[in-house]
């Protein structure tokens, strides 16, 4: 990933949590960024299916997620399910804000409960699925700002900035390199070795190691009390209960543990110390505070009262 992405080292990490934790993802960030070029390369180096979905504003709900189809045969005639492109292992859900709320609607069963109902049956995803969805900060005109009973579903919200002035020009000489090697003849080009991608057994096999992440009580303490402080902003000084109108929900505490867990396993650790739970944090939590007037009006992002927040809670 890290030769298809230039300087997005810390979006290449949350990709990776995100697939280790069995979370969904929403990606944002401006134009040209390579939101669906990250998530893309992801899903090039794993064994596994790979759907992305375009959402627009006449998107119908079973565009996304199938439909019941009738067939004529010679024994007399039978609906058949016919799935859509929510049936894959790693779905690109690009735009999402884009689409209206029923279209939005027709993933959160899928997000949530692994499974879609279509004409009273239920079709059960696959053990490995990851919805990673994509959208614009500067979109408002002709979009639907997604609801916070979804936003809520996504496991971690992650930011991709503009890079470097110094990766800028690397991601020039990149996109040069693909576009000769495309016009280029295949047989001109040696095969290179090394590249089959990751097998599923092997991210589950992580999964179940991550599992094993001892967690102490002081961390897991730690955990609820950065979104307990979300809900009860009074007891931390002047500003939070300023900025913080809504808290995070019990899944933010399960987001953070999650999390913790994955970072400490992809730094080689067996255990969750304090410095796993902060560098994940923002992520986990910057999409499930409900921010007032008050801090909008100051321009007071997710990430400044995050920030606050980590800095005003102590270890128990």
């Amino acid at each position: 990933m890290g030769e298809a992405i230039i300087g997005q080292r810390d979006v290449i990490d949350r990709l990776l949590i995100g697939l280790l934790a069995n979370g969904n993802l929403l990606v944002e960030g401006l134009p040209g960024l390579a939101k669906t070029r990250a998530i893309k390369a992801l899903a090039k180096n794993l064994e596994c299916d790979f759907s992305r979905i375009q959402f627009t504003p006449d998107l119908l709900p079973s565009d996304v997620t199938g439909t019941e189809v009738y067939y004529q045969a010679e024994t007399g005639g039978e609906f058949r399910f016919e799935p859509g492109p929510i049936f894959a292992n790693i779905v690109l859900a690009d735009e999402i804000n884009r689409a209206p709320a029923k279209v939005q609607a027709a993933l959160l069963e899928a997000m949530e409960e692994r499974q879609v109902t279509v004409a009273g049956k239920t079709h059960a995803m696959e053990p490995l699925f990851m919805v990673m969805a994509t959208q614009n900060p500067i979109e408002q005109e002709g979009t639907y700002p997604l609801p916070e009973a979804q936003l809520d579903r996504f496991l971690m919200h992650v930011n991709i900035t503009y890079p470097p002035v110094d990766d800028e020009v690397e991601v020039i000489r990149l996109v040069r390199g693909e576009e000769i090697a495309a016009s280029a003849e295949k047989t001109d080009k040696p095969k290179r070795t090394g590249e089959s991608p990751i097998s599923q057994d092997t991210i589950f096999q992580a999964r179940r190691e991550i599992g094993q992440i001892h967690v102490s009580a002081a961390m897991e303490r730690y955990m609820a009390d950065l979104v307990n402080a979300t809900r009860h902003p009074a007891s931390f000084g002047s500003d939070l209960p300023r900025w913080i109108e809504v808290g995070g929900s019990p899944r933010a505490s399960l987001g953070l543990d999650k999390c913790a867990r994955t970072h400490a396993w992809m730094n080689g650790r067996d255990y969750v110390d304090p410095e796993d739970v902060r560098m994940i944090a923002p992520d986990v939590l910057r999409h499930r505070l409900g921010l007032s007037y008050e801090a909008q009006g100051e321009g007071v992002s997710p990430d400044a009262v995050v920030a606050e927040i980590v800095r005003q809670v102590a270890l128990p």
